[in-house]
């Protein structure tokens, strides 16, 4: 990795102007041209800056920040650490999840917020003069669908808001730098647009090979030397690079007991997405991006949302050479591809005729973001893509169901139904997409006849038939309907009329 030429960008005396908030049309302008994809409807969340009234028509400090990163792509920041104001980690704090758990200090949201102000002139004056020293996050445990579990990391409330406050002084850098196939934690982007994304380039382009990728306990095998130097490409701003060093080398504390942290960021801190989407950025994005404009010899899509990755090809061989030398590469980094995980598979418009005559049954599936990707035909004959709930994670959410009406057994008849309507709803509001109604209707039934089991069992003579109660409660269920519009009409709109798929 050469080092470049430090340059003193971004660097002017903020002069106590508040961070402004972003027009949503700036967010990731330069990448996403380049990338045939204008910016996407924000669903990720508020933006991280704001706007100040009494200087609304003249850019922030984190305006020109953004600016300079756009102009020059080359350009290293040596002055950013004066942007984490006072006013700044207070509006980190206030986006901070209320409910959140706390880290190893025990505290809470509600109980830093008594006595703010002073709070935070104490933590902006540490973390500036160099005092402010990172804490080690609390490990949890959380159950995965498959049976097993994922580490999580609790960072404690005082490292969040630093986090959260550096991050958004780092996305006006690294946004103008990110690849418009990247659709992970990024500001304006959302699972769905991962998803449309590749409905359209799979249905659009010519794609007959996809690449499943999966990259093994990625947040736990990021090389701490690398991230720095991915980080140093664009940050010489050294107090910056030593706030990021001090989060890596934390460490965690499990059953009371710390351990080093030599490798990997932990999944669950406020830090950890941005920092994953730059390394996956140099690792693969930069380097897939050159290998399809000089290796391939027929038409490559990719999609990457976070660590979860489908690449299409039109050319077998392009695909069998790209996942060797893809091998390699990560291995440089640290990584290492899911040996049982990842898979190359014949998946297109003739994957089923030709699979038909060498008599191999049909076309293989791959799964992503939440749904079973599946080869198939309209009714006029046309090629579409079959989106279908992944059934583990469908069952692993009944499961949880089942867990929660268990705890209710003895609550009111109506505070069931309030908590039952909430998940369900928000069930479907992710996965209410064309062609997934069967498999709605399922989990929807399935639903209520756990809720059905719960009432029978609160009393031993229960008049609650299937008939009777389908009248009488069932119907307090939010019923399956379809909440998202077709990929490729909203992938359009999204692009305002484009049909570039990259």
């Amino acid at each position: 990795m050469s080092d470049k030429p430090q340059m003193n960008g971004g660097g002017e005396s903020s002069g106590g102007i508040v961070p402004t908030k972003q027009p949503k049309e700036d967010l990731g302008r330069s990448n996403e041209a380049a990338e045939g994809r204008p910016p996407a409807k924000e669903n990720m969340g508020k933006s991280n800056s704001y706007r100040t009234p009494s200087r609304i028509s003249e850019p922030s400090g984190l305006d020109r920040v953004r600016q300079a990163a756009k102009q020059d792509g080359k350009m290293r920041f040596t002055a950013l650490l004066h942007h984490v104001t006072v006013e700044l980690l207070e509006r980190s704090y206030l986006s901070l999840k209320r409910q959140a758990a706390a880290g190893v200090d025990g505290v809470t949201w509600e109980e830093y917020g008594e006595g703010l102000a002073g709070r935070l002139i104490d933590l902006h004056g540490r973390i500036h003069r160099g005092a402010y020293q990172a804490q080690p996050s609390r490990r949890v445990w959380i159950p995965k669908a498959d049976g097993r579990q994922r580490p999580l990391g609790i960072a404690a409330l005082e490292d969040k808001i630093v986090q959260h406050a550096v991050g958004t002084v780092l996305h006006q850098i690294w946004e103008e730098d990110f690849l418009g196939f990247s659709y992970g934690f990024r500001p304006g982007r959302s699972q769905h647009d991962a998803l449309d994304a590749l409905y359209a380039g799979i249905t659009r382009k010519k794609v007959d090979w996809i690449i499943d990728l999966d990259i093994r306990s990625f947040f736990d095998k990021i090389g701490h030397d690398w991230m720095v130097k991915f980080v140093e490409h664009r940050i010489g701003d050294r107090r910056i690079v030593r706030l990021i060093q001090k989060w890596l080398k934390a460490g965690v504390m499990e059953d009371g007991k710390w351990q080093e942290s030599k490798e990997g960021t932990p999944q669950g801190s406020v830090i950890s997405p941005i920092l994953a989407n730059l390394y996956l950025h140099y690792v693969l994005d930069v380097w897939a991006q050159a290998w399809r404009k000089k290796a391939a010899r027929g038409e490559m899509i990719i999609v990457r949302y976070a660590d979860d990755a489908v690449l299409g090809f039109q050319c077998r061989q392009d695909a069998e050479r790209f996942l060797e030398q893809l091998r390699e590469r990560v291995r440089k980094f640290g990584l290492e591809l899911h040996p049982d995980k990842t898979r190359l598979i014949e998946f297109g418009r003739y994957a089923a005729d030709r699979r038909n005559q060498r008599g191999e049954g049909k076309p293989e599936t791959f799964t992503f973001l939440g749904f079973t990707h599946i080869g198939g035909t309209n009714k006029a004959g046309k090629f579409i893509v079959k989106r279908q709930t992944i059934g583990k994670r469908m069952a692993a959410k009944l499961k949880d169901i089942r867990q929660r009406l268990q705890r209710r057994m003895h609550e009111t008849r109506g505070n069931t139904v309030k908590a039952l309507r909430l998940v369900v709803r928000g069930y479907f509001q992710y996965h209410a997409v064309p062609g997934n109604e069967k498999r709605l209707q399922s989990f929807r039934n399935d639903v209520l006849r756990l809720w059905l089991r719960q009432l029978r069992r609160r009393s031993q003579r229960s008049s609650w038939s299937w008939e009777r109660f389908q009248e009488r409660l069932a119907v307090l269920i939010p019923r399956v309907e379809v909440l998202h519009p077709y990929p490729d009409v909203r992938f359009d709109a999204t692009i305002r009329g484009g049909n570039r798929v990259r």
